[in-house]
């Protein structure tokens, strides 16, 4: 089984990076995880697209065509998704249509750390929509949400807390799980 984690953050020091890479770390045995950003990806323009999609999101959008599965880790800005993670969507829906064809039905998990005290509850409430829009396969057994991620992470991005990490193999555990079921189907 493939899964692409996808981070909703460019930030170096990014804690959903690294809340990713722990998932990479801790998926169970037959699980390959694969961690992709969303460097290189332009701001949407109508006329970029016009000339073409930019590479950076061909590469991409294949990378998830390919992949059994999508595992999303996104930061919570001002009560919502970052610009950058719904960039990326947007132009990974783009032409009209190519959101459906991509995501549709593709199981799908969220994933979230933020230094904040309440998770990224509300980032992923609201990524459920563009799902919804996509016709993702959500996997509504499941969602983490890290908070105070200064505390859960070193200075290098590792993963220091100990409750955290059994929640997240728990977690990996459960949408490998629920993927396995859509793939077998």
């Amino acid at each position: 089984m493939k899964i692409i984690a996808l981070s909703g953050s460019l930030r170096r020091a990014s804690y959903n990076t690294a809340l990713l890479r722990a998932a990479v770390d801790l998926a169970p045995a037959g699980v390959s995880v694969e961690l992709r950003t969303l460097h290189g990806i332009p701001l949407y323009d109508g006329d970029v697209e016009a000339q073409g999609i930019p590479e950076a999101v061909t590469t991409l959008r294949e990378a998830v065509r390919a992949a059994d599965a999508l595992l999303i880790g996104t930061p919570e800005y001002n009560n919502s998704i970052p610009g950058v993670l719904k960039n990326g969507l947007d132009w990974l829906s783009r032409p009209s249509g190519e959101g459906a064809k991509l995501f549709g039905g593709k199981p799908t998990g969220l994933i979230g750390a933020t230094p904040g005290g309440f998770g990224t509850v509300q980032s992923q409430d609201a990524l459920l929509s563009v799902l919804r829009t996509f016709g993702s396969d959500f996997w509504m057994a499941g969602r983490l949400m890290v908070s105070h991620a200064g505390q859960v992470f070193d200075a290098d991005g590792a993963l220091v807390d100990d409750k955290v990490r059994g929640q997240l193999q728990q977690f990996m555990q459960g949408f490998a799980a629920f993927v396995q079921k859509r793939v077998a189907a």
